[in-house]
Order: structure tokens, then sequence, then C-alpha cells
């Protein structure tokens, strides 16, 4: 409780930064900016669920796509307000992920990765089987506009870019709070050692399951996001693309790292936009254009690894470690006294005690000169 309101007052003071950039920067940057919120919102959860519970998901652009067309449809057939709308859509993905993460507590290493990448793969195309209600290839337009006290000519990409930055703001504070609780530690002491912490009374199979309904709840709320933002639904916005950007963002930025959740978000938005202008300027063709952003991936990734292997955050804070140096608020560590012998020995006897162990024989203290 005590570092609660430090994040609250953190997160004020981003909030403030991002509405200063909306109404200096022009639209495409607004735009750019609730599109880089968008991706720290689904990379935030699922650098929790790989880097702080262990488990492995290449799935889950399947459960932003379950929040995008659960917003949808809230806002198209019962016109509820884009708020609670966002809501529905983070509780029916969490709903989502605790039945896929009841199968996959069963699962380890690459047969959850399976898993995950089939239902990535085939839970979007759930669109094209039912047309009628998901809309088929086109999708569902979603309606979202501004609301009226902020004037007739108020920017819709800024209001876009306020929502979506609040939205993401607010899970980095609740992640960062589960992520120094008890549910935190239970999920690094399953990733660590799954007998050790059942030895120690940790559930492992229920702690698996709510790191994955904590992962999909925030892929759901940035699904609902991304819906709000380009005001549209469709399948080929959830391919298996996505899901594997979000996993190479969540490794670039550092696993189990948030702030590295949002260097790695700044990664996969900002890379391919300069790598597609620089191609464009340069007369490449289409085709070529079209697969140098996925190259550009690659490149980062190998790049990130070779340099900080534990990623842009963990490189950062070993370069602040460099140029402070150690802590000198740490003390020294002092040279214990020396017990004498006799005490020494009851010392060892009392631990066989406690232990269980019987000795032999209680050790006797040694004789003093002159006694016999």
């Amino acid at each position: 409780m005590r570092t609660l309101p430090r994040r609250l007052g953190v997160a004020v003071i981003v909030a403030v930064i991002v509405a200063f950039l909306s109404i200096k920067l022009d639209t495409f940057r607004d735009y750019q900016i609730a599109e880089i919120a968008v991706e720290v919102t689904a990379v935030a959860g699922l650098t929790l669920l790989t880097g702080l519970s262990g488990q492995i998901s290449l799935g889950h652009g399947a459960f932003m796509a379950i929040g995008g067309y659960t917003a949808a449809l809230l806002l198209m057939h019962l016109n509820w307000p884009f708020e609670v709308a966002l809501v529905a859509a983070a509780v029916v993905a969490a709903a989502s992920g605790a039945v896929v993460g009841a199968a996959a507590a069963r699962l380890r290493g690459p047969y959850l990765a399976g898993a995950t990448l089939m239902l990535g793969v085939a839970l979007p195309s759930l669109a094209y089987a039912y047309p009628g209600l998901f809309g088929g290839d086109q999708g569902l337009n979603v309606a979202f506009t501004t609301p009226g006290f902020l004037g007739a000519t108020f920017p819709l990409t800024r209001w876009q870019a306020w929502v979506s930055a609040a939205a993401a703001l607010i899970t980095l504070v609740l992640l960062a709070n589960l992520y120094y609780s008890r549910i935190g530690r239970n999920w690094r002491a399953v990733r660590d050692d799954e007998v050790a912490a059942a030895l120690d009374g940790v559930n492992v199979a229920a702690a698996r399951i709510l790191a994955f309904v904590v992962s999909a709840a925030c892929a759901g709320l940035a699904g609902a996001l991304l819906a709000l933002v380009t005001e549209l639904v469709a399948p080929g916005a959830f391919t298996i693309t996505l899901s594997i950007a979000l996993l190479t963002a969540a490794v670039i930025g550092g696993l189990g790292s948030l702030p590295g959740a949002l260097w790695g978000s700044l990664v996969i938005v900002l890379v391919p936009t300069y790598v597609t202008d620089v191609a464009t300027s340069h007369g490449l063709s289409s085709s070529v254009g079209s697969n140098i952003p996925v190259a550009a991936y690659g490149v980062v990734l190998i790049l990130v690894m070779l340099v900080f292997p534990q990623g842009i955050q963990g490189g950062l804070r070993r370069l602040l470690a460099l140029f402070t140096g150690p802590d000198q608020k740490t003390p020294k560590r002092s040279a214990l006294p020396v017990a004498p012998p006799a005490d020494q020995a009851r010392a060892s006897h009392h631990a066989l005690l406690a232990r269980g162990d019987e000795p032999e024989s209680p050790p006797d203290p040694p004789e003093k000169e002159g006694t016999s």
C-alpha cells in the first residue's frame, strides 16, 4: 500500500505527458499514440504470463479478437456506453482465458505453445463460419464519436488516444500491484520450480489458470480498444501475425517487466512505419516493401538478444548500474563474532534436536585446566 500512491502519481504524470503530446502533434501521431497504448495493454498481460508464470502463448491475438467482437456487438446491438463495453470485453476474454488456462495447466513447453498457436489460427475463422453475426470477411463497423462536452471541433483521433492511454495506464497500475502481491510471488515460485512451489503450499494449477485469466483479460481489453481506434472489427486484424508480434514485443522489451511492455510496443508500432517510409522513398516495389517490416522485426530481435539478452529494460538497468555504481546505502557485511567451542557444541546439539535427529550422546562441555 505504501507504493500504491507512488504508482498512481507516475501514472498521472504519464497521462499529462500523453495529453500534452496529443495536443501538440498531428492527427497521424495521435493515431500512433492510440495504437501504442493498445499494444501496451496486450503486451503487458502477455509479459506477465510468459515472464512471470513461465507459460508461452502464441495465440493471444485470439483473445484480442474475442474482446474486439464483444465490444462491437454490444455497441451495435445494445448501444452500451463504450466504458461498459470495454469492461465487458475484458470479462468475456477473461472467461475464455479460464477455459484455455484449464487446458493449458496440463501442458508444458512446446505443447502449450502449439495449443495456443492452434487457438490463434482457428478462432478468428469463426467470423467466416457465422457471417450473419460477425460480418464475415468485411467485419463489423464500430461507431465511436467524440463526446459533446469536448466540442464539435475536437479531433476524434485525440479522443481515441486519450481513451486508449487511460485504459493502458489503469491496466499497468493494476498489474504492477498484482506483480508485487502474494499472487505474483506464487507465479514466480511456479515459474522457478513447480515441485518446490507445490511443497510450499502453492496450488500450481490454480496459479497457472489465474495467470491465463489475467493475461486474457488484458488482451480482450486491448482488442476492444483496437475496435474503437480503427472503428472496425474484422478477422484480418487478428491473424497469427498479430500474436507473434505481441510475443516479439514482450521479448524485445524484457519478459516479466512491465516497463518493457512499453519499449516493445514502441518497437513493433514505430519500426514498421519508419521502415515502410524508407522503402517507399527509395522506390521499392510494393511486394518487397510489404515484407521489409517483417525482416525489420527479425533484425531488431536479433540485435536486442545479442546486446541485451534480458530485453531493452534489462539493458537499461545494466547501463544505469554502470553509471551509478553499487548502491551506497547497502551496508557492508561485517564478520560475525565466533562463539566459544562449548556454545558451538550446544548450538549444534539443539539444531539436531530441532530437526528431529537424535545424536548418539549429548556433547560434554570441555574440561577446564586443573580439574579431574
